[in-house]
């Protein structure tokens, strides 16, 4: 990325002094948005940095002298060692990462999403009401999936948001929410949902040398009505055309909690001898995008990539490493928003998206109470790869 943009112009006044806390589990994402911010900051040329302003501006780190220990009886509480009088700061929270563990009475407990949110809870209570701003940074939103009420059910997310803006929090960052109207529950609030394209985009560029970005050579597909939106904005960005699959249920029975799906029924123009790029906010299992995968080689196209913002491969890698196998897929994307295990890491068809750098710009920017406008919208920032790209420079 140029000189230019990395240093961003942000001319405005701090909010505060910047503050991170990276929650149990968010230490390695926390450490690389620590180093972005510290390599700015140094950099950054300003008349007003001497100022009573810009008091504490400059640091080794940013990163929050705190704790969340647990008792032997599991519970836990968070613990700051250092003033936040004043501070702007910016909570990292990955919930889905399960291999972080605590000692229950003896017992080994992994946590899970509630337990990453009842800690977030527990920073705000310690921070008592002295930052000047508390923000979110939550990618993988905390109960995202129970967005809606379809029967007498409880609305997890709206009343998670509804608590932590009540508890004082005034910005939610969260990437590729499952619904974004779920921010209907705080309409006064901040609350921006981002979507990685520009990273999914980038990627595909500098692992797959001999990929072809056109309407001749490369399809978006949706495998489901959900997931449309993001595959049309993808597609209109980077001028191919979508196809869609919806998914055909048997109304009639309900096997564990849902109605079975009887099929995949593609809706769409010609894959014949196209790459097809499949877009969703997550891989949960990854049976129904295998499904549609495999719909696709029935419709001959040609290489198939998954790109999706969480990889969360709740039953293991074994079908992805069989679809690979067997030439069904050709390379899964997605990002390092949410925990990655180490043998995901490994696989040769694997490619990781690397959020950090596009956290601290949100960071440094929302800092300066800057516009986050152009971040939000990656229309510009794509088109100039795509023709650096057509220029034959892959890098960036």
């Amino acid at each position: 990325m140029s000189h230019s943009e990395e240093v961003r112009d942000l001319e405005t006044i701090p909010v505060g002094a910047l503050r991170l806390m990276p929650t149990r589990g968010c230490a390695q994402i926390g450490a690389k948005v620590d180093e972005y911010l510290v390599k700015w900051r140094t950099e950054r040329e300003s008349e007003h940095k001497g100022s009573l302003a810009y008091a504490g501006y400059q640091r080794d780190s940013y990163i929050l002298d705190a704790k969340l220990p647990r008792f032997g009886s599991g519970e836990g509480k968070c613990t700051i060692n250092e003033s936040v009088r004043g501070a702007d700061i910016y909570i990292l929270v990955d919930v889905c990462n399960y291999s972080e563990t605590y000692k229950l009475c003896g017992h080994i407990n992994h946590m899970s999403p509630d337990d990453h949110y009842q800690d977030v809870k527990r920073v705000i209570a310690a921070v008592g009401g002295k930052a000047r701003r508390i923000n979110i940074i939550m990618p993988f939103l905390y109960e995202g999936r129970q967005h809606k009420r379809t029967s007498r059910e409880s609305l997890d997310c709206a009343l998670a948001l509804q608590e932590l803006t009540s508890m004082g929090v005034d910005n939610i960052i969260t990437f590729d929410a499952h619904d974004p109207r779920v921010q209907n529950s705080i309409p006064l609030h901040g609350f921006e949902t981002v979507t990685p394209t520009y990273q999914f985009t980038k990627a595909l560029l500098k692992n797959v040398p001999d990929i072809k970005l056109d309407a001749d050579h490369m399809m978006v597909i949706s495998p489901d009505e959900g997931a449309l939106s993001r595959a049309v904005y993808m597609a209109n960005i980077i001028g191919l055309n979508v196809g869609m699959f919806y998914k055909r249920r048997d109304y009639s029975r309900i096997v564990d909690g849902r109605n079975p799906i009887v099929a995949h029924e593609y809706l769409g123009t010609d894959l014949s001898g196209k790459d097809a790029i499949i877009i969703d906010d997550m891989i949960s299992s990854g049976d129904s995008a295998l499904d549609v995968a495999a719909e696709l080689k029935r419709r001959n196209a040609n290489r198939i990539f998954l790109a999706t913002t969480f990889g969360l491969f709740t039953n293991g890698l074994e079908k992805f490493d069989k679809a690979f196998e067997d030439g069904l897929l050709y390379r899964v994307l997605t990002t390092n928003l949410v925990y990655q295990t180490p043998e995901l890491l490994s696989r040769p068809w694997y490619i990781n998206c690397d959020m950090s750098k596009y956290i601290a710009y949100l960071i440094d920017t929302l800092n300066h109470d800057a516009s986050v406008s152009d971040l939000l919208n990656p229309s510009a920032r794509i088109q100039r790869i795509l023709k650096k790209y057509g220029q034959g420079q892959t890098n960036e």
